[in-house]
């Protein structure tokens, strides 16, 4: 070992996380992503991950993937700008522009890369970035590569936020507020019309990561912006491809304009291989499937509703979920880690989120409901938590 002692340093690190509750258990699947998987060798029911709509083992996603594979090849082999633009890429950014009702998008190999993509191509030094506090993480750090004064407002709190601009909009050249649309730990929704109105005072661009509102949101899983009928008054929409859509990749949809600048300045795109092509064809059929039908999101909300409403009556703090992300809220680290450990045993695959994820006190399981649930799988998970929280003392 070339430096032991820095080794040592770590474990010592990671010993302490164990320890103080904080250290996170990576399980691993070992089947399709549905509602029942094999996950460390046992059956549970899934109520972790982000498969909104099932997605993940769609059977046209699937025999679109294959059908592209045979067609295109795996992948691109190169950046956007070199050689690496297919068509198929530009069809996915035609279908989701009109998809989302903007003008154009451009898309990423994530939605984590989205937001280090555009947010440094926009703002930089002498500019300012007005960023909600419980913002994601992707958001944090593409802020901090922008190089620009990052001045962060109270949550969701449209009044500070216009304090905040009062207090130092004058002082710089260019003004990002820029919020997540549906915040991925509480389940709450931003503001977003109150939000434009005070940007527009203050002539600021409104840019939202609609990561967790995609296929959720608006009519037929639209988004935030379609949501609050929007349209035309959003500078930027981020939007995530692995969630609801069920595959992997982002995009940002905009003006015509403010695409074609990213096409030239976002670096990801101009130094990242594209998006490979099975990828591509499985996201462009999640597209034409919520565009001619909004059954899935209507299920979606029916089953999130219901669960919701189950957990209330037992007793249990659903916190501040304004949507099919539910946290249960736990409060104490380790009690909310051996909580995720007995629900796993019971059958249930829930994952404990704690510091530095959420704020510490506020450890809770985070359920994440899909279309594809039945009642009797929400059932069954309710029995559960009640089972697991008698014997935990949490209600």
């Amino acid at each position: 070992m070339a430096n032991r002692k820095f080794v040592e340093e770590l474990e010592q690190e990671i010993e302490e996380l164990k320890r103080t509750g904080f250290y996170v258990n990576i399980r691993t699947v070992q089947s399709p992503v549905d509602a029942w998987m094999i996950v460390n060798g046992k059956r549970v029911l899934n109520l972790t991950s982000n498969n909104y709509l099932g997605f993940a083992n769609e059977p046209r996603l699937k025999e679109a993937a294959k059908k592209a594979l045979e067609e295109y090849g795996i992948g691109p082999a190169a950046v956007r700008t070199i050689s690496g633009t297919m068509s198929l890429h530009l069809i996915l950014e035609n279908a989701l522009a009109e998809f989302k009702k903007a003008e154009a998008v451009i898309s990423y190999q994530s939605g984590f890369k989205s937001n280090l993509s555009v947010i440094p191509a926009i703002v930089g030094r002498g500019d300012v970035i007005f960023s909600d506090e419980l913002n994601h993480a992707s958001i944090i750090d593409g802020c901090r590569l922008s190089r620009a004064e990052i001045i962060r407002y109270a949550h969701a709190d449209v009044d500070d936020l216009k304090k905040k601009l009062s207090e130092n909009r004058h002082k710089y050249r260019r003004a990002l507020v820029v919020t997540d649309g549906v915040f991925s730990m509480d389940g709450d929704i931003a503001p977003l019309p109150d939000i434009v109105k005070v940007a527009k005072e203050y002539d600021a661009i409104v840019m939202v990561d609609d990561a967790h509102g995609e296929g959720v949101l608006g009519k037929g899983g639209r988004g935030i912006v379609d949501h609050f009928s929007l349209h035309g008054e959003v500078d930027i929409e981020i939007g995530t491809m692995s969630k609801a859509f069920g595959v992997v990749g982002g995009y940002a949809a905009s003006s015509s304009v403010v695409v074609e600048y990213l096409r030239q300045k976002s670096r990801p795109f101009l130094f990242s291989s594209a998006m490979t092509v099975p990828d591509v064809a499985a996201c462009l059929e999640a597209v034409r499937i919520l565009q001619e039908s909004e059954d899935r999101v209507k299920k979606l909300w029916e089953n999130a509703n219901y669960f919701k409403e189950k957990m209330r009556e037992a007793g249990f703090n659903t916190w501040k979920s304004q949507t099919p992300i539910t946290p249960i809220v736990i409060g104490d680290e380790k009690t909310t880690q051996e909580f995720s450990k007995r629900l796993f045993d019971e059958g249930i695959f829930v994952q404990a989120i704690v510091y530095p994820t959420v704020p510490k006190g506020t450890a809770r399981m985070r359920v994440m409901i899909s279309a594809i649930h039945t009642k009797d799988d929400l059932d069954f998970a309710v029995d559960k938590f009640i089972k697991v929280g008698k014997e935990l003392k949490v209600i």
